[in-house]
């Protein structure tokens, strides 16, 4: 039989063969999902052996790793906003540099004071990591979840379900504001939210494996520059949005300056910053529309 403490050392090993960036955090990760236990486990219970069973999955799942999936896909689970999320391939993996957008929209929020009844629309559903949290966190919201992606919105709903708030989330297939605007909604929300694609097309497969080859290039790809969809967006977002009302955007690390230059040529942007996360990389654009 083998023991908990020798199936990681091998495993361990083995990704690290390929250069896996996390070799032993990965590892453990897949024997906690295999065993249903969290990490502290595998140190007090190193000498514990695994049932023929439970190394045969855990085979099973290393060998995917070292075929480049992602651990999130493989044990379907990343945790955001300290709320667990369900993800699996086709939806993009919740990054925590998304959580500095979310907070950003949470903290406007308080600020207004009266946060019942927010209208609130998230361009780009991916696994629902925004528009759940949003709704999670603004218990009097309703949030208006856009994506593209059937797969997406199917995750989504998955995700709103688990997590509760699936009555106060409206999930709508379309372009951007396309639905938005079947729905009469301008002039309508308190808030737009998006982390939209802002890789460069050249760029994708550059990227590491993990993303470059599993996760939706339809969730990466920016266009050549890696600003098409900041050019719609803000385009169009005064039309919805209340006077007032906040707009607030995920951004590539050289691109916040960017962005904020396209919103200041628009005159009808006002208070715009730009947020850094804590290695004081730029993350996020926020403004307030002025009508």
């Amino acid at each position: 039989m083998v023991r908990i403490q020798d199936a990681l050392r091998e495993a361990v090993e083995r990704l690290e063969a390929i250069n896996i960036m996390t070799p032993l955090l990965d590892a453990e990760v897949l024997l906690c999902h295999v065993l249903d236990m969290d990490r502290l486990f595998l140190y007090v219970h190193r000498d514990r052996e695994l049932t023929e069973d439970q190394l045969k999955t855990y085979s099973s799942m290393v060998a995917k790793r070292l075929e480049g999936v992602p651990v999130q896909y493989i044990v379907n689970k990343q945790e955001f906003m300290s709320l667990d999320f369900y993800v699996e391939e086709g939806v993009l993996i919740p990054r925590p540099d998304t959580e500095i957008l979310v907070e950003s929209v949470l903290a406007w929020a308080k600020e207004q004071g009266d946060q019942h009844n927010l209208i609130i629309a998230d361009l780009g559903t991916g696994s629902g990591a925004i528009t759940v949290s949003l709704a999670y966190y603004l218990r009097e919201s309703f949030v208006y979840s856009v994506d593209i992606s059937p797969k997406a919105l199917s995750i989504g709903r998955k995700n709103a379900k688990i997590l509760g708030v699936e009555e106060r989330i409206g999930f709508v297939h379309g372009d951007l504001f396309e639905p938005l605007r079947e729905k009469g909604l301008e002039n309508c929300l308190d808030i737009l939210v998006s982390n939209p694609p802002y890789i460069p097309k050249k760029e994708i497969d550059k990227l590491q494996t993990e993303v470059a080859k599993y996760e939706p290039k339809l969730a990466l790809d920016g266009g050549e520059d890696g600003l098409d969809f900041y050019r719609r967006i803000i385009d169009e977002a005064y039309v919805f949005l209340k006077n007032g009302g906040l707009i607030a955007l995920e951004v590539g690390h050289d691109q916040g300056e960017t962005i904020k230059k396209m919103m200041e040529h628009k005159n009808i942007y006002a208070d715009i910053r730009k947020i850094k996360d804590l290695s004081d990389i730029e993350r996020v654009v926020v403004a307030t529309v002025r009508k």
